[in-house]
């Protein structure tokens, strides 16, 4: 029978939620309740074990005989259905033996309990169920799993991540799926929920998982009220999911996630609630009475378009209104992160950026730890240099090197002209991969260096402080330079329309070097082939032009195109958009450096930036370069907590 609990006074004092968790609702409704929540229990799921015992079988015959190297258990009712499937079918003590000698991590507090109540004691254990991020850790820091045998015990949702990231790591995988959610078997809690829904006399409902979505769902419609409840999750009630699950379920059935914490965890989806159900829910029932304009919540978007489209960062792109500033980092993925440099440990760089598996696993579990709005596909500015002839190498301490650098106007005939992107399908194979393993709110950043950064290359040879090659093949040879510049655009132009026919929502062009002309230089040399490298992609998505160093650019960049113009830290911020004109989103513009300082100052100046942005839709923060190696991860997540706290 569906129970109402009340609290007097506190922050959702008047409020009432459907809570839909069926195994832990005593903890999430108390949790509630201590806020003054009325919470309405009405479990939408039971777990239901498969019949079929013979896989389980198997694999408990594989660990007895010892040919198994890795058992990962990712939920306590995985461990529970495990061992009622082969009560009858083994020997059981002699079972609980041989896993006790094999290696065992277990996935949160519920698998580890599971587990120590039949006598295993774990060594190897993440925080919660769902943290894939945490056990590719565990797996690097302890052993190499190449070429073992892992059975991964699964929840009942695919491992998709953990498969990938295990399999790109040389391990050979299995997975046990014992038990699906369903219906309850008593639905009375339930339909009278969706009955005072309906009424309006609810202002919340909770998801933690999509199975409460999907079975929500299915209950309204065998009872006809499907159309109405949908009318009133759209219009009255405030829709409070724990992470991207759930909240991939809650946006394919046409509704909006209003409220989601940065992390998926119970603690952050209780603060998220605390916070911002009054004011959310003010908010909802004015925007649809007409009292004030609706902002952004993540919705379903028309058909045709990408989850992703109404995201904060894609509404910032096209100068809407969002709830928060969006923030997403340039080297977000790199060697400030500890599980970063582990991976490096044993691959190289230009290996790992050969590995789309790999890469696409560390842009993953960074968004994933982060919480940023955007992910960029984990690749570098180079490769593209290759199938064109270049001779391109990764030097430990020095960087990238070009062997058979660009000098003289003649060099440009073996420069070949990129008609085919086969070699470069590691990369288009990394967006689809990335693409895939992200929530599908989050849009996916694909990008390229611009030719003025690339010709630089070739014909430095690699890193400058000078760029003395450079300006004297463009200052001596203009119709050479020209020719390479224009077979570089075109270039770039196809390998961004293949990055965004693989996946990605918006390309970055990074022009990091142009900054060492002068305004005069970048007109004449420039800016065409700029222009001709962004044109075809803005006609598909949003593209961020991003230059750096010399901030009397900007308003050559914005007349060379970009729907929003990326700035360093050189110019203040309001400054910046001055120039380049309001009719163009801004991203940036935090120095890196800010971030090697205390939080305080931290603090001051990312309020700083957010300030000069005044609230104005079209900027994205960032910083005015890419995080530095030794940035302290606290000091990014301080950041991060600040812009989503204090935005707009």
């Amino acid at each position: 029978m569906m129970q109402i609990q009340n609290q007097s006074v506190q922050p959702l004092h008047g409020l009432a939620g459907v809570v839909l968790e069926a195994g832990k609702e005593a903890e999430l409704s108390s949790l509630l309740v201590t806020l003054g929540l009325t919470v309405i229990e009405a479990p939408a799921i039971r777990e239901v074990a498969n019949r079929e015992h013979s896989q389980a079988i198997g694999m408990a015959k594989e660990i007895l005989a010892g040919t198994t190297d890795l058992v990962i258990f990712m939920t306590g009712s995985g461990v529970v259905h495990l061992f009622e499937q082969l009560a009858d079918q083994i020997d059981l003590d002699s079972f609980i033996e041989s896993l006790a000698r094999t290696r065992m991590i277990a996935c949160g507090p519920k698998s580890m309990e599971a587990l120590q109540k039949l006598g295993i004691a774990i060594t190897d254990h993440t925080s919660c169920s769902d943290s894939w991020l945490e056990v590719l850790s565990l797996v690097d820091i302890d052993h190499s799993i190449a070429g073992r045998r892992v059975l991964i015990v699964e929840a009942v949702h695919p491992a998709v991540n953990l498969v990938a990231g295990l399999e790109a790591r040389g391990a050979t995988v299995h997975v046990l799926s014992l038990y699906r959610n369903e219906l309850p078997i008593d639905v009375g809690p339930l339909d009278l929920a969706i009955a005072s829904m309906i009424r309006g006399e609810v202002d919340a409902v909770v998801f933690t998982s999509s199975e409460q979505v999907t079975n929500l769902v299915a209950r309204a419609r065998q009872t006809d009220h499907l159309t109405s409840l949908t009318s009133a999750m759209r219009s009255r009630i405030v829709t409070c999911s724990i992470g991207p699950v759930p909240s991939r379920a809650i946006v394919a059935e046409g509704w909006p996630v209003d409220l989601t914490p940065s992390v998926p965890r119970l603690a952050d989806l209780i603060d998220v609630i605390k916070l911002k159900l009054q004011s959310c829910t003010t908010e909802k029932r004015e925007s649809v009475t007409g009292t004030i304009s609706a902002v952004h919540r993540l919705s379903p978007t028309n058909d045709g378009l990408h989850p992703s489209h109404n995201s904060r960062l894609l509404r910032a792109c096209r100068l809407e209104k969002v709830d928060r500033t969006p923030i997403w980092l340039m080297r977000q993925a790199g060697r400030y992160l500890p599980e970063y440099r582990r991976i490096r440990e044993k691959v190289g760089f230009m290996e790992l950026c050969k590995n789309p598996a790999l890469s696409a696993e560390v842009m993953i579990a960074t968004v994933e730890r982060l919480g940023v709005d955007a992910a960029i596909i984990f690749s570098d500015l180079l490769p593209i240099l290759e199938p064109m002839g270049m001779d391109l190498e990764f030097s430990v301490g020095e960087g990238p090197v070009i062997h058979n650098p660009i000098r003289e106007a003649s060099d440009i005939n073996r420069f070949l002209e990129l008609e085919q992107l086969d070699a470069l399908g590691f990369v288009m194979e990394t967006v689809s991969k990335t693409r895939a393993g992200l929530d599908e709110l989050i849009p996916l950043i694909g990008f390229a260096g611009a030719p003025f950064t690339l010709a630089s290359y070739c014909i430095e040879g690699g890193t400058s402080r000078s760029w003395l090659h450079t300006k004297t093949l463009m200052y001596q040879n203009e119709s050479a330079w020209h020719d390479l510049m224009a077979r570089l655009a075109r270039a770039v132009s196809r390998y961004l329309i293949a990055q965004l026919d693989s996946g990605a929502q918006v390309v970055q062009l990074f022009d990091s070097w142009v900054g060492c002309l002068s305004s005069e230089d970048y007109r004449r040399y420039v800016l065409p082939h700029s222009r001709n490298a962004m044109a075809a992609a803005l006609c598909r998505a949003p593209v961020i032009h991003f230059a750096t160093g010399n901030p009397s650019l900007l308003p050559l960049l914005a007349e060379a195109g970009g729907t929003v113009i990326g700035v360093d830290w050189r110019i203040g911020l309001s400054q910046a958009w001055r120039m380049i004109g309001h009719d163009r989103a801004i991203q940036g513009n935090l120095d890196p450096a800010v971030l090697l300082s205390s939080r305080e100052t931290i603090a001051s100046n990312a309020k700083n930036v957010l300030a000069q942005a005044a609230g104005r839709p079209g900027h994205i923060f960032n910083l005015g370069h890419g995080v530095l190696p030794q940035t302290p991860v606290d000091n990014v997540l301080e950041l991060l907590a600040i812009v989503r706290d204090h935005s707009l």
